[in-house]
């Protein structure tokens, strides 16, 4: 069995998310985020660290989609 925690975000951005995600294949705000952050972990581990380049460039990336406000 899978243990969860919680993540907070403003309720404005997971409208926007909500928006975003319809007609996609993810069926919920935690679906992608669990998506993000597993892609983000994923190339940390591959590489073995981000760079801050790497990861300004992974938050302008996630601005521009409208899931961080920066």
């Amino acid at each position: 069995m899978t243990d969860y925690t919680t993540v907070s975000i403003p309720k404005d951005l997971a409208d926007r998310v909500d928006e975003t995600i319809e007609g996609t294949s993810f069926s919920s705000t935690s679906d992608l985020v669990r998506f993000l952050l597993r892609s983000i972990v994923i190339q940390y581990q591959r590489e073995g660290e981000l760079t801050e380049a790497e990861f300004e460039d992974i938050a302008e990336q996630l601005t521009d989609l409208g899931y961080l406000d920066r």
